[in-house]
């Protein structure tokens, strides 16, 4: 019993330790963007437009089917006046009561229609096909999404590794000018200026983490995951992708945009409609089959001889002549409708282009500050060791040491952030293209 006693005290001493690690996840940029498609709700709920769009194509190519129908009555008469004459002739008798049953059967199918049901299963199929553009659109904008708090929340963990240093150094010079202070080599002064730069950017660490419980939040929901779960992001130190020349990107998004896509199925579908709204003008044919039961005996299983079974077949053919003057108008009306779908893409176009041009003019940014910062951080580097020298030495003041060390972490800041908006730029440019995942 004691040491079942010490196990279960073990284990619960254990406890807050294991939820503590529950809470905690290491997510790379891929592992983030599954997640977040996987549980998204907007795709869910795009994929249920679909399947409703599918199930509308299926009750229009149920309409194309044969229609049957089937019927059975029963008919019971009371006759109290039942003698019946006509003129001087001998007068007529009828039963004082009578019963029948009367059953039809019918079968009918539309043989031409001037082509409306064939037109209405194209344009329902393409409208379906739009919907599954538009739920590969809706994953595009959710992968964005993911990936722009992913790399806001990297941006931020970035900054406060660099505070966190930066606090540590300061802490450490802060030592060192105490140590001077009570020596005599720096002034009361100098001290104090350390100590406000450590509440300063203590400060800053406070901001930093308020930002980050915001944005790691953000990306718990945008995952799908538990709200408390800390998302810990491994650093990126992969290169940056080397841009491709702006046409390449241009004929990607030609390609690639669900929205244009979309367009050219819309464009597709006004030219079915002004088809179905022209098949008003033509005749319509159809066939049927009709069967008839009729039982006046009474009884529900008649004896022979007393019912009949007449069969009827038949065509109709029908015209609405009418519709060769009345129906011009409607199908101007179609043509104007696909005109303005055509004039739409091109200003999406227009769009699109001027979209692509900018975010790539800004990766190209991107890349380049990049480049200067890290020459910044040299310079900052060294910088900052003849500071530090020349301080322990009492050439330098403590502003100078100061100034010197603050440049050289927010240069590091800065680089860190400047890689971040690099990455997310390139993936605003792909985002452009209609295909971020390349």
């Amino acid at each position: 019993m004691k040491h079942l006693f010490f196990r279960a005290l073990f284990g619960l001493t254990l406890l807050p330790a294991f939820l503590y690690a529950q809470q905690t996840r290491t997510l790379s940029l891929q592992e983030a963007i599954s997640l977040g498609v996987q549980n998204s709700k907007n795709l869910k709920l795009s994929e249920s437009k679909i399947e409703e769009a599918v199930t509308q194509l299926k009750s229009v190519k149920d309409n194309m089917l044969p229609s049957a129908k089937a019927s059975f009555m029963y008919n019971h008469a009371e006759i109290p006046t039942n003698q019946l004459r006509i003129g001087d002739a001998s007068p007529l008798y009828l039963p004082k009561r009578a019963d029948a049953f009367v059953g039809t059967a019918s079968v009918e199918e539309l043989i031409y229609a001037g082509g409306k049901l064939h037109y209405a299963e194209e344009s329902t199929r393409l409208l379906t096909d739009v919907a599954r553009l538009d739920a590969d659109k809706n994953r595009e904008e959710v992968t964005y999404a993911v990936i722009n708090t992913y790399y806001g929340l990297y941006k931020i963990l970035q900054s406060k590794k660099v505070v966190a240093q930066n606090l540590e150094s300061i802490a450490s010079q802060l030592k060192q000018a105490q140590r001077f202070f009570e020596q005599g080599i720096v002034t009361k002064n100098d001290v104090l200026r350390f100590q406000l730069q450590q509440a300063n950017v203590s400060l800053t660490a406070l901001e930093i983490e308020s930002n980050r419980k915001v944005l790691n939040y953000n990306l718990d929901v945008l995952l799908g995951i538990s709200e408390d779960t800390e998302v810990n992001i491994p650093k990126n130190d992969a290169a940056l992708q080397a841009a491709a020349p702006l046409a390449s990107y241009l004929d990607m998004a030609m390609s690639n945009r669900q929205e244009l896509k979309q367009l050219d199925l819309q464009n597709k579908v006004a030219g079915l409609d002004i088809k179905s709204v022209r098949a008003n003008t033509l005749p319509t044919l159809g066939v049927g089959a009709n069967l008839y039961y009729i039982n006046p005996s009474g009884s529900f299983i008649p004896p022979v001889h007393q019912f009949i079974v007449p069969v009827t077949l038949g065509a109709n053919l029908s015209w609405n002549i009418g519709s060769l003057w009345t129906n011009k108008n409607k199908v101007a009306d179609a043509k104007i409708r696909q005109k303005q779908t055509v004039i739409r893409k091109d200003m999406l176009t227009d769009q699109v282009k001027t979209e692509i041009n900018q975010n790539y003019q800004n990766y190209q940014v991107a890349v380049n500050k990049i480049r200067i910062l890290e020459t910044s951080i040299a310079q900052a580097t060294e910088n900052d060791r003849l500071l530090a020298s020349k301080y322990k030495n009492n050439v330098a003041s403590a502003i100078d040491r100061i100034d010197a060390e603050t440049l050289l972490y927010q240069a590091r800041i800065n680089l860190e952030l400047a890689k971040a908006d690099a990455g997310l730029a390139y993936y605003t440019l792909l985002k452009s293209t209609g295909k971020i995942a390349q």
